[in-house]
């Protein structure tokens, strides 16, 4: 009873927070080139050296060298630390703040996906917080202002621009830590679709998949509120009329402007409004098999919609009107499973596997226990699942 009692005043004590906490918003630059732009808008603010936090092959296809261009032109000195991996560690965070030192630089620019951005994040943390990583990590703890930092999406997926978190896992365990606190949201961000027409097939399916359970885990929330539906909702539209068209042909901007703007919506939508079971599920594969973020979200999400659909009825309903899939003459049962068939169908129309036969069966106790601990202290969802609820979905997941 103790335990229920601490549960329900801290998830209360979460939602009152989520409403009163100002998050900020970057200032956003939008369109073709207008990554050179947010450079431009850099030069003016007179840092000084910029350490750039990316991966290697984004350097290796041009795109770091394109945005490396626009600095130089600007009249912006920088570093490059190009060390980050797909669900980075403490240690490429360390590297790179080490490089920051060593350089002498007074700011951070991250040009990627959401393990580059999230990493940037962290550099830009430890540069003015005293603090290990470890003691960052949790919510409010990052008590002074980061380095300025800037980021410049390449994958339409994370939202990471915009939001609040920083996802980073140990390396001895790989268990992700996330550090939650407005102070890490950037101070500028540039959407350019110029960056992402090249993005392979496969990344536009699974970064897209992301953004899709963020912004349905975030309409489905206990925390969803006016404004947070309505970034969801604009969200859902955009991928709905946009996703598959960039998965087939990537090369049309609108398209792409269109998918990174739904990326950013849904992440206004769940820096609020919070996430749920699909994003626990992800975290754990992610961090024991490496399975990238948004595969793992589009395997779980429409077995984690099955699982609460006797609590979020009504909100999905209104998920499959939205996505085309539902019918006011059908009642709200049976539109919510038209909407759990649209995301299977997605999935599928993009390519992707609705099972992962690297999970191993003895794993699936403790996967299952992590995902229960991490919902149950952070996402507001609709519907708790029990630890053998949720084993069953792993265990379906394996196939």
């Amino acid at each position: 009873m103790l335990a229920k009692a601490a549960h329900k005043t801290y998830m209360k004590a979460l939602k009152i927070a989520a409403r009163i906490i100002p998050i900020p918003r970057p200032t956003l630059f939008t369109g073709a080139d207008s990554a050179a732009s947010l450079c431009e808008a850099i030069g003016l603010m007179n840092l000084g050296k910029l350490l750039i936090v990316t991966d290697k092959p984004l350097v290796e296809v041009g795109i770091v060298g394109k945005v490396e261009r626009s600095l130089t032109h600007a009249g912006i000195e920088f570093v490059r630390y190009d060390g980050v991996l797909p669900d980075p560690t403490y240690l490429q965070a360390e590297e790179g703040l080490a490089l920051y030192r060593q350089e002498q630089c007074m700011g951070v620019l991250a040009i990627g996906g959401g393990s580059p951005i999230d990493c940037a994040k962290v550099i830009a943390a430890r540069v003015t917080n005293q603090k290990s990583i470890k003691r960052l990590a949790g919510l409010l703890k990052v008590w002074r202002t980061p380095a300025p930092l800037f980021a410049i999406p390449t994958t339409a997926g994370t939202g990471s621009e915009v939001t609040v978190a920083a996802v980073i896992s140990e390396p001895k365990h790989h268990q992700k830590t996330p550090l939650m606190d407005p102070k890490l949201v950037p101070l500028m961000a540039a959407l350019d679709p110029t960056l992402m027409t090249e993005l392979p097939p496969s990344i536009t399916a699974a970064t897209g998949m992301d953004a899709l359970t963020h912004a349905v885990e975030a309409y489905l929330s206990n925390n969803a509120t006016t404004e947070t539906d309505a970034y969801a909702t604009a969200a859902l539209k955009l991928i709905h009329g946009n996703l598959l068209a960039a998965y087939k042909d990537g090369k049309s901007l609108k398209v792409r402007l269109n998918m990174a703007m739904a990326s950013y919506y849904a992440g206004l939508a769940f820096t609020k409004a919070s996430l749920g079971y699909a994003h626990a599920i992800a975290h754990q594969l992610g961090a024991k098999y490496g399975t990238p973020h948004g595969v793992a979200n589009a395997l779980a999400l429409p077995l984690v919609l099955d699982a609460s659909l006797p609590s979020a009825t009504s909100r999905m309903a209104k998920l499959a009107l939205l996505t085309e899939r539902g019918d006011r003459k059908w009642d709200d049962e049976t539109n919510a499973k038209a909407f759990i068939n649209y995301v299977v169908d997605l999935q599928i129309g993009l390519g992707i596997s609705r099972t992962l036969p690297t999970i191993q069966t003895e794993d699936i106790p403790t996967l299952a226990k992590n995902a229960v601990r991490e919902t149950h202290w952070n996402y507001p969802v609709p519907h708790y699942l029990t630890r053998t609820q949720c084993e069953q979905i792993f265990t379906q997941l394996k196939g």
